[in-house]
């Protein structure tokens, strides 16, 4: 079975390391991934492609700094539009233009296994955006929408695993990136296990 993991920097790749698995280093943000995920997909041909970084995790979301979650759904949360009323998602814009009108994207290979938490995500390129709608998300990233995205177009089989790194929001100041690249190996491992076990 071939399986590939795709890291957004070295940083959150640095501690994995596995001879079944290969890994890769994708680069921040939502464009960057798209093109990573889909130059991995076309020359690779992988059974399993895994996203695997940080992320903030919102106060409400019950996730902790050291949690890891998959995550089962993503919004590309800061796609959209300012009116006069705010900010309005491109896929709730009442806009007379033909166009895919694409909001959450949900991961339909997640295991049943219960070893892992699930958590909804949106992906920012402005992290911590106080204009999007985070009230159904629980944690925020740069690159899983785009993710999401090019899998679900190409028919890859994939999971991203996110470890939560810092509370979301300008004034928190409660990071530990040391400590959730830790938990993220540990989990990685782990789920490459659960992953192999579903085959």
């Amino acid at each position: 079975m071939k399986i590939i993991i795709l890291f957004p920097t070295a940083t959150e790749a640095a501690l994995f390391s596995s001879p079944e698995v290969t890994s890769l280093v994708t680069g921040v943000g939502l464009t960057a991934t798209a093109y990573a995920t889909l130059k991995t997909i076309h020359e690779h041909r992988p059974d399993w492609l895994i996203l695997a970084g940080v992320a903030g995790a919102f106060a409400h979301s019950g996730l902790g700094i050291g949690d890891v979650a998959l995550v089962e759904s993503e919004v590309e949360a800061d796609l959209g539009f300012f009116t006069k009323d705010g900010f309005t998602h491109l896929a709730h814009l009442p806009i007379d233009m033909e166009f895919e009108r694409r909001h959450i994207l949900d991961c339909p290979h997640l295991p049943e296994s219960d070893v892992f938490k699930r958590a909804r995500s949106i992906s920012l390129n402005a992290a911590m955006a106080p204009f999007v709608d985070t009230r159904e998300a629980d944690l925020e990233n740069m690159e899983g929408a785009a993710f999401f995205h090019v899998c679900r177009q190409e028919g890859q089989r994939f999971l991203e695993l996110r470890a939560i790194s810092n509370t979301v929001g300008p004034e928190a100041d409660d990071w530990d990136l040391p400590g959730s690249v830790r938990v993220l190996t540990d989990a990685l491992h782990r789920l490459v296990d659960v992953v192999k076990g579903a085959a």
